[in-house]
């Protein structure tokens, strides 16, 4: 058998996907498991492209078995198993070998293994993969970082194994260190805020109207085929279509409203705050996922309080709808506009120089957050002036007045009726914010040059000031 084009550490369900994608792309793939098992079932269960997989029974083996310089993916769990899966590997490696960590790793993680390998003349490949398990096997999104030099060794297999958007590859070199795993990690912070929003609707439909899961199903179907066409809507739609074997009931009717979460959310957050970047519809999507795990203690303060209820007339569904739908759209395109802002900080605190337009093209297939306005968003950052935020971008712009007056009132309405909604209320607020030309952090800086002689600035005047707080205005 001819030499592997690249290797692939970590045969759990990711790593056995992107194998399989691999070697059906053309590329032989040496493939390593920790547990010699694994790897022989894996090979032995490869069917028609096992010929194409070279099964190695320890870390020697599988390095001999790749073309230098050789590409090793690692596919393990992040953290710790990726600095370990690291340290049994450099011993074996040759100068200009590749590692490249492909798991959810925090970019910080990755700027680190940077600096740790650097001189050892091997080099490293932060990568960011998105689609989940088909989208590994069928074709994920990829968001490199690196050395430009790093990826030129690896574009080929990454542009056939890669998701295609009417026949464009949906990877590509972001930048340098861990601009790849930066950019998956916003990514994942957006598909947090996606979802809870959708579920916030999906609560609106069902609790506020009385709709069950199949009617709602078919809304959201319906909605699909519009300008909220996205991957997160479609798999809603499906989701809510299907039933339980056991009971008879929808499926979604016996699934515990307890959401999981692995961190990616939390990172994005946490890295926004650090650089002062406002991302409160992210933020609130995040805090509704860990409210959600705190079962118990809602059951109890529903208990003492009373329950939540929307209470809708039958004459307003048709046009609640409507606006449902509209309110929807105004809440995605502020949390893509919170999430491509904060990538625009990082890429000038890191110097990575992102590429917003093919950040926004990268995921038009494959990723989870995949939808029909990321056309427009690439749009917007190829146009000659870049627009600070999406939000001032001449498409948003006309799409945002017409949508955020429904937004509003689903916000209103849910909250008089005492119906949480975290995220569009959060991206709402986030708008009006960033529209409104005269804030009131003017009274802020008064209260902290008060307690704490921070100064201020005086309008129309450079300088920092300090106020006469014992005097009153003379007009």
């Amino acid at each position: 058998m001819a030499q592997a084009e690249i290797g692939v550490i970590g045969l759990a369900v990711m790593g056995a996907n992107l194998a399989l994608n691999i070697a059906e792309k053309g590329f032989p793939v040496a493939v390593y498991n920790r547990t010699a098992e694994t790897t022989a079932r894996f090979h032995a269960n490869a069917g028609e492209l096992a010929g194409r997989v070279t099964p190695c029974a320890t870390l020697a083996e599988f390095v001999a078995a790749i073309r230098p310089p050789r590409p090793v993916i690692i596919m393990v769990k992040a953290g710790d198993p990726v600095d370990q899966q690291i340290a049994l590997l450099r011993p074996l490696l040759s100068a200009g070998d590749i590692i490249i960590d492909a798991g959810n790793a925090n970019f910080r993680d990755t700027i680190r293994r940077f600096a740790e390998l650097d001189g050892s003349g091997l080099t490293f490949i932060g990568m960011g993969v998105s689609g989940g398990e088909e989208g590994a096997r069928h074709g994920p999104s990829i968001m490199v970082g690196g050395a430009a030099q790093s990826y030129a060794r690896v574009e080929k297999v990454l542009t056939a194994i890669a998701a295609k958007y009417r026949g464009e590859a949906c990877s590509a070199w972001l930048g340098p260190g861990g601009a790849g795993h930066f950019v998956k990690t916003v990514h994942n912070g957006i598909e947090y805020a996606d979802m809870q929003m959708i579920a916030e609707i999906y609560g609106l439909l069902r609790d506020g109207l009385g709709f069950g899961a199949k009617e709602i199903g078919s809304i959201f179907g319906c909605w699909n085929e519009g300008r909220l066409n996205s991957y997160l809507i479609e798999i809603t739609a499906a989701v809510l279509a299907a039933g339980d074997a056991r009971t008879g009931r929808p499926m979604v009717d016996v699934i515990l409203d307890r959401a999981g979460q692995k961190g990616t959310g939390r990172w994005a957050v946490i890295e926004a705050q650090m650089m002062g970047v406002p991302a409160t519809a992210i933020e609130a999507a995040v805090a509704a996922r860990s409210l959600s795990a705190m079962k118990d203690e809602r059951e109890g303060a529903e208990a003492l309080y009373g329950a939540n209820s929307l209470r809708l007339d039958a004459g307003d569904r048709t046009k609640f709808v409507g606006e449902l739908e509209l309110a929807l759209l105004a809440g995605k395109v502020a949390a893509y506009a919170q999430g491509f802002a904060v990538m625009a900080t990082a890429s000038k605190e890191f110097s990575w120089n992102l590429p917003m337009a093919t950040i926004a093209r990268i995921w038009r297939a494959g990723c989870i957050i995949r939808s029909q306005f990321l056309d427009t968003i690439a749009s917007a950052f190829q146009s000659p002036a870049q627009p600070a935020n999406l939000l001032v971008a001449p498409q948003f712009v006309t799409l945002m007045k017409e949508a955020h007056g429904p937004l509003r009132h689903v916000v209103s309405r849910s909250t008089l009726a005492g119906a949480p909604v975290p995220a569009l209320a959060a991206a709402l607020a986030y708008f009006d914010s960033y529209r409104q030309g005269r804030g009131t952090a003017n009274l802020i800086q008064a209260q902290r040059d008060f307690f704490g002689a921070h100064g201020f600035e005086r309008e129309g005047e450079p300088g920092t000031f300090h106020g006469p707080w014992g005097n009153p205005p003379s007009a």
